[in-house]
């Protein structure tokens, strides 16, 4: 009998433990995609708004690795190389006309580090009629808080 008691002792002890140990759950950060489509169209309108300057610089746009596909060109890789291309490239491309950015979609990581935008462009002239549109991708990294541009690619829907 005291045998039969102890093991009753010990197996409620151990189902109290098992019942008692509360399964730790995982914290899930709350992503806004809404609110990281707005931060990356605030991007892409900067972007925009210095490219149509004519004065290709630094914005905080492009990571330090970032890959960019021109249409009809090789990779330019690195950020340095790549606002070294836009200036090359600014006057056949901007000159007379203004670019615009639309973020169409986003499509953000479970941990938000990494987004991946749909977006299309648009280049007017001074008359406001378009001279060439089309689509592009681009996916973003995180950094210190910042989204950076680290590939991008893009396609005309202009018939030559």
């Amino acid at each position: 009998m005291k045998k039969m008691f102890s093991k009753g002792l010990v197996l409620s002890s151990v189902l109290l433990l098992l019942i008692s140990c509360k399964k730790e759950e995982a914290v899930v950060a709350v992503i806004d995609t809404t609110k990281i489509k707005e931060e990356i169209q605030a991007k892409e309108n900067e972007f925009a708004e210095t490219y149509n300057t004519g004065v290709m610089k630094e914005i905080g746009y492009f990571a330090d690795d970032a890959i960019t596909y021109p249409q009809n060109n090789q990779p330019v890789t690195g950020k340095e190389a790549i606002i070294e291309y836009l200036k090359s490239h600014i006057d056949t491309i901007s000159k007379g006309k203004k670019i615009s950015f639309t973020t169409n979609e986003v499509f953000v990581a479970k941990d938000g580090e990494q987004v991946v935008e749909l977006g299309n462009y648009k280049v007017v002239d001074s008359t406001q009629t378009v001279v060439n549109s089309g689509n592009y991708m681009t996916l973003f990294v995180k950094k210190d808080g910042k989204y950076y541009s680290l590939r991008d690619m893009s396609t005309s829907d202009t018939p030559n």
